[in-house]
């Protein structure tokens, strides 16, 4: 039974990456392999990253206010490169509103501030228990 491989990235201008790193020690924490790929991420470079590390989830980190930009783009992204069966989940400041439209386009739960990290690895976990053969 191999981990569950998990691509964290701060996509975008945004420069505050404190939580998408306590969010990657969280999950290494849990057990899963966690790729941080740093700040300024386009969702080209995020989509191609997750593709070559084979991951299961991806997981933006966005705070910027561009996240129905990115999330969108980056979904299509994986979709166009043969990667539909990626999760793509995140978290950042993101109305309920907006939250709701981006599940509709095929994002997964997403996570406001103050999320208790167990609350994602249950999710994740959860997620894969029903996705993955492991």
């Amino acid at each position: 039974m191999r981990p569950i491989r998990v691509l964290i990235a701060k996509p975008g201008l945004d420069g505050h990456d404190r939580g998408a790193k306590v969010v990657a020690a969280a999950l290494r924490d849990a057990g899963m392999e966690v790729i941080y790929t740093g700040l300024h991420q386009t969702p080209e470079m995020i989509a191609t990253a997750a593709v070559q590390e084979d991951v299961d989830v991806v997981g933006l980190s966005i705070l910027s206010g561009a996240h129905m930009t990115l999330f969108p783009r980056v979904r299509q992204l994986l979709n166009d490169q043969g990667r539909p069966d990626i999760l793509l989940t995140g978290g950042g400041i993101i109305p309920q509103g907006d939250i709701e439209v981006l599940q509709e386009r095929g994002t997964g739960k997403l996570f406001g501030p103050g999320t208790a990290t167990a609350d994602l690895v249950d999710y994740i976990k959860s997620w894969a228990t029903d996705h993955l053969d492991h």
